[in-house]
């Protein structure tokens, strides 16, 4: 009797399919919630990284472009190096972060942490 409600077939005999014939279509190896998660996870972690990272550089550029055009002015001088201050600290934010994910993971022993996929296929 405790076994029948583990019988029950939830999903389709060929697994689910998502919409449209784009990556959500057939989404490969991720065929489980878990590995579509992970994998929306781990793009949505890389998207934002490489986000964070042009933005600093644009930053960086633009506190560079307004000291050359500040023609002096010690305000606008002043503003554009906080600009270059901030975009540098942006930058080593978002590289300490990835370094200290990469520390933790080989801390505990997980050594593809900023993997999700593979961390949960660990798992279950």
């Amino acid at each position: 009797m405790r076994n029948l409600l583990t019988q029950i077939q939830i999903a389709p005999e060929g697994g689910f399919t998502g919409v449209g014939n784009r990556a959500l279509a057939n989404p490969g190896s991720g065929t489980t919630a878990i590995g579509i998660f992970s994998n929306f996870i781990s793009t949505i972690v890389g998207v934002m990284t490489i986000v964070a990272i042009v933005w600093a550089v644009i930053t960086i550029i633009t506190g560079a472009i307004s000291i050359i055009s500040s023609g002096g002015d010690k305000q606008a001088l002043e503003t554009a190096r906080k600009k270059i201050i901030s975009g540098i600290i942006g930058l080593i934010i978002v590289i300490l972060a990835l370094i200290i994910i990469g520390l933790v993971g080989y801390l505990f022993g997980i050594d593809d942490i900023l993997n999700l996929p593979a961390l949960f296929g660990q798992i279950t």
